[in-house]
């Protein structure tokens, strides 16, 4: 099931697959097609996940429109976030 929402005006498509103990949720910005995926515990309220997956998207299309929000590491290696 993928129920649809709205985000800072985008709308938002969310996936839940249960894989055991676990939830994975996919959370894709129809717009853009950006996709991130968060898991948690079956148990957990599926609103709090939502809200999860939907700041963790939000982040990452805000990192997308502004690249140089992002602190290099020392060593050149990846990102501080």
């Amino acid at each position: 099931m993928a129920p649809r929402g709205r985000m800072g005006g985008r709308e938002v498509i969310f996936e839940f697959m249960t894989i055991g103990q676990s939830v994975r949720v996919a959370a894709i910005d129809v717009a853009t097609g950006e996709e991130v995926v968060i898991s948690g515990p079956a148990g957990a309220a599926r609103g709090d996940l939502e809200r999860v997956a939907g700041r963790k998207l939000a982040r990452r299309l805000a990192g997308s429109q502004n690249p140089d929000s992002k602190t290099p590491r020392r060593g050149g290696r990846g990102v501080v976030v």
